[in-house]
């Protein structure tokens, strides 16, 4: 397993990334691309997990939460 960290330019990088990384990477992504119209939808149809980073106690839940899946499914 590996965590790729990404320093994009603009909100339509994350998805060319998506079309980059291989298909058992599951990718997280800040809460507020999810209300960039259809950047947002595309990323939330791309399976995105979104997180809101000005809730650290909910990011850490729902990223607790993706890392338990990633490890029973096996991905990255």
């Amino acid at each position: 397993p590996y965590v790729v960290v990404s320093n994009h330019q603009s909100s339509l990088d994350l998805l060319g990334m998506m079309e980059v990384l291989p298909d058992r990477c599951v990718p997280i992504a800040k809460r507020e691309l999810l209300y960039m119209g259809a950047v947002g939808v595309a990323c939330w149809l791309g399976g995105i997990i979104f997180i809101d980073r000005k809730r650290t106690q909910d990011a850490i839940s729902v990223m607790a939460e993706a890392a338990h899946t990633m490890l029973s499914q096996d991905v990255s």
